[in-house]
């Protein structure tokens, strides 16, 4: 039976992942200076103006202003109302974390930290590609990549930072068997016709998607819209947290609805997401089963999660009830026991900032060093 799914990406000067990348920037130079410190911080831009707030704790020093501006010209945004050095930057709604929350988290022995707030956190993999990510969310990646590459080497001169992408796959059953369309808008310089960026567009897209997957019933929006001169908060506003779909499976497994960026680890909303992802990683790399999503659920405050589920879709070698009490046996999943496995006392946040937190392999949640010991339960 034919089936169609589809994923999205931005590219890092869009206006959501401009803001994005800048909380990340801010949490990694305050993980620098003081690994214990407690950051949730977010960005609202919009045409000439950025806000940076949230709630900080922490011994480090860091000038908040400086960050985001040499962040927004590594981005690109030279030009314009929101170029880095005439947009206008506000950071004085920075304040402490609540000593309400502090009371949940702070702990004698670090790992048994309470989690920083309730919610659910997913994870899932599979083996449709080599990073064990769902192929739509993983083309669609990396043509953003790709398009954002090209205007920084100089290869297509007249792009520009903001941009999106967006793939749609057809299964024949659970094979992925060709790309039925891609869609892409990029930012542009003026005086560009839309017939030359439509033709080197489609040349970019053929090049980072195989061939095989390609044919004649293959289709190509680019800039279907038009004209798209204005670009990032200049065209439209951004705010931190806004594509944690992009961020995560590109919609192929649920989403708990709590953002990753600016924050740090003992915030479950990320450092719980990540473990999801590194415990199905593993699952499947050991074999255990093809595909598999898994919820943990935490209560503000309390170190063990209040739930764990797991769903294989039909493909495990072993009951699904089996898998999750093997997560419970295999996997510290207290909050602090999260941070010291996965070591997310360090300033590694920015580069999850932009094409996705997940499938990058020198991440931590990405290796695969529990799978040959998971093979003792098949």
């Amino acid at each position: 039976m034919k089936k169609f799914f589809t994923s999205e990406s931005v590219t890092e000067g869009h206006p959501d992942k401009v803001c994005d990348q800048i909380s990340d920037a801010i949490l990694d130079e305050i993980l620098k200076q003081d690994p214990d410190a407690r950051c949730a911080v977010e960005c609202c831009a919009a045409y000439n103006k950025l806000m940076i707030m949230g709630e900080v704790t922490t011994k480090a020093r860091v000038d908040y202003e400086a960050i985001a501006r040499r962040m927004i010209k590594k981005i690109g945004y030279t030009e314009g109302s929101f170029a880095y050095d005439k947009c206008q930057i506000i950071t004085d709604t920075i304040h402490d974390q609540s000593p309400d929350i502090a009371q949940g988290v702070d702990r004698a022995d670090f790992e048994d930290i309470g989690a920083g707030d309730q919610g659910m956190m997913f994870g899932y993999a599979c083996n449709e590609t080599k990073t064990l990510m769902p192929l739509p969310i993983t083309m669609a990646h990396e043509i953003s990549h790709s398009l954002a590459a090209a205007r920084r080497h100089g290869d297509i001169p007249y792009l520009r930072p903001d941009g999106k992408t967006q793939v749609t796959v057809e299964y024949d059953g659970k094979r992925a068997a060709r790309i039925d369309t891609v869609v892409l808008s990029t930012q542009h310089a003026r005086g560009v016709s839309q017939d030359q960026i439509h033709e080197d567009m489609k040349k970019l897209i053929q090049s980072v998607i195989p061939a095989d997957m390609l044919d004649e019933n293959t289709k190509y929006f680019i800039n279907p819209t038009g004209i798209f001169e204005i670009g990032g908060p200049e065209g439209d506003s951004g705010l931190t947290g806004r594509k944690i779909i992009v961020d995560t499976y590109g919609g192929r497994c649920p989403h708990g609805g709590g953002a990753f960026s600016g924050k740090d680890a003992t915030k479950v909303d990320r450092s719980a997401a990540y473990m999801a992802r590194y415990i199905c990683k593993n699952l499947v790399a050991a074999g255990i089963c093809d595909e598999i999503e898994i919820q943990i659920a935490y209560a503000i405050g309390v170190a063990q999660p209040v739930s764990v589920y797991v769903d294989t879709f039909g493909t495990g070698k072993i009951h699904d009830d089996r898998i999750a009490d093997i997560i419970r046996k295999e996997f510290d999943l207290r909050p602090g026991a999260i941070i010291e496995t996965l070591g997310l006392r360090r300033p590694i946040f920015l580069q999850t900032a932009v094409y996705g937190h997940f499938g990058k392999p020198d991440l931590p949640w990405e290796q695969t060093d529990k799978a040959e010991g998971l093979k003792k339960y098949l």
